[in-house]
């Protein structure tokens, strides 16, 4: 005989339970998502839940919806079960907040229009020549093992080679490869600054959707920009040298898609070098130039060993590769690598070996020429569209660079629960508030990720959002 809908979310409900997969103190799903996902109306989930709230398992709280409160064990007699949720709040590293935590879990939802990834369509991978290298690579193969502190030597010679290439004279001992550019900025944070340190950045800034300096205990200082990037004139150190750090983007930045001018490095090169005041500079959207190739990089200018230099594969080739590198003098790349050590003992010898090949093989900077044509065609699909839809209701600079485009609302238009409101309609935006843009005036738009229908699709459904 076939279960009534209700009682399958019930027996679903309680085997989450009786596993420990929603743990005591833990809130369930909401309604309506418990509703989507059984494809039933909220009637049915609420004679569910009811059915759980009799046999004492759940119970609702005002502020906290519905969350768990016993567990079949603890029904079963006087016994107390470890409560997980009060663990998790216990750790020093602090979550990200709940709308990146929502993005997150959003974006491998295909059945969304994804204008908020910051990575390359699948359309634009290089299959078949990832197919070569990776069997290759796999021809070549030997027994292998843990690779050395620093990165295996040949993909830190071919990424020396690499930045040679792009004016920056960086030996192999002088480079950490790490598994993406968080990996490196957590390195830094727990290797490098004194908690209480203070790290400047440029506000709005991708740093701020990270918890990463915030948990061990610095504290962040915004910088006004201008479209030629950070006002130098602002920065401001209270506090004696050895407790600032500067954080940067300079070329293509995210989320504003902003490109530092050669003469605004230079300044910002000069004022950190008499201030002593080190520099990171993330620079892993260098190669995604559509128009001219960027200014040199701040690294390039760097003639003391001030700044630290942050790349990586995952913006231009694949994210699935987790290959980055930091580079700075010896002593801090001893330093780092001996905490990489302490945390996962080196990157994946397999990725770092396809690395290698596609960055001295020559078809790294082929990719990049059908990447930046590519990126070309998609800005020129999401322009066309904004000029088209989104013109009478907000404003927008034209990136020259990058995936982004950062979109101001006119202020006549007040969009409350704008990310929701597009979230129902399919539609996944990145807010300005996840930047510390709080307005509410902000959207950061990718147009690197989604199909080019699904650009047009997207833009016009928000300029619906926005006019209703």
């Amino acid at each position: 005989m076939k279960k009534p809908k209700y009682q399958l979310i019930v027996d679903f409900i309680k085997e989450k339970i009786s596993k420990g997969e929603w743990a005591i103190g833990g809130r369930i799903p909401s309604q309506r998502h418990l509703a989507r996902m059984f494809d039933v109306n909220r009637s049915t989930v609420i004679t569910a839940l009811e059915e759980l709230m009799a046999d004492g398992l759940i119970e609702g709280k005002t502020g906290k919806g519905t969350v768990v409160i016993n567990n079949t064990w603890t029904l079963m007699g006087n016994r107390t079960s470890t409560n997980w949720n009060e663990n998790v709040t216990l750790g020093i590293h602090k979550p990200s907040v709940s709308t990146v935590q929502e993005i997150n879990k959003a974006e491998s939802n295909n059945n969304l229009i994804q204008l908020s990834k910051g990575e390359l369509s699948p359309e634009m991978f290089p299959l078949e020549e990832m197919r070569s290298i990776v069997q290759r690579v796999s021809n070549q193969l030997t027994p292998f093992g843990y690779e050395e502190p620093k990165g295996n030597i040949k993909l830190r010679q071919a990424i020396s080679n690499y930045l040679k290439m792009r004016g920056m004279d960086i030996s192999p001992s002088s480079i950490l490869v790490v598994s993406g550019a968080l990996q490196a900025l957590q390195l830094i944070s727990i290797g490098l600054l004194q908690r209480g340190s203070t790290v400047f950045l440029e506000v709005p800034s991708y740093l701020y959707s990270l918890t990463v300096f915030q948990s061990v205990g610095m504290e962040l200082k915004g910088l006004p920009m201008d479209k030629e990037g950070i006002k130098v004139d602002s920065i401001y150190q209270t506090k004696e040298r050895g407790k600032s750090i500067l954080y940067t983007i300079p070329t293509f930045h995210n989320p504003t898609g902003t490109l530092m001018q050669k003469k605004r490095r230079e300044e910002l090169i000069k004022y950190c070098e008499r201030e002593q005041l080190p520099i990171i500079e993330d620079d892993v959207y260098r190669d995604l130039w559509m128009d001219s190739s960027p200014p040199e990089s701040l690294k390039s200018m760097d003639c003391h060993g001030n700044v630290l230099y942050l790349g990586s594969l995952s913006k231009t080739l694949s994210p699935g590769l987790r290959i980055g590198w930091i580079v700075g003098s010896e002593s801090v790349i001893n330093r780092l690598a001996d905490l990489k050590m302490q945390s996962d003992y080196g990157s994946s010898t397999l990725s770092q070996h396809v690395a290698t090949e596609w960055l001295s093989s020559g078809l790294y900077d082929q990719h990049l020429e059908t990447v930046r044509e590519q990126l070309k065609v998609r800005r020129g699909t999401a322009l066309e569209a904004l000029n088209k839809h989104l013109r009478s209701y907000a404003t927008w600079d034209i990136p020259t660079g990058g995936f982004f485009i950062w979109i101001k609302i006119k202020p006549m238009f007040k969009v409350k629960r704008l990310f929701d409101k597009a979230l129902s309609k399919g539609l996944l935006l990145n807010p300005g508030s996840i930047y510390a843009e709080h307005s509410g005036q902000f959207i950061r738009l990718s147009f690197g990720f989604a199909s080019l229908d699904e650009i047009r699709i997207g833009i016009f459904q928000l300029s619906q959002i926005i006019k209703n």
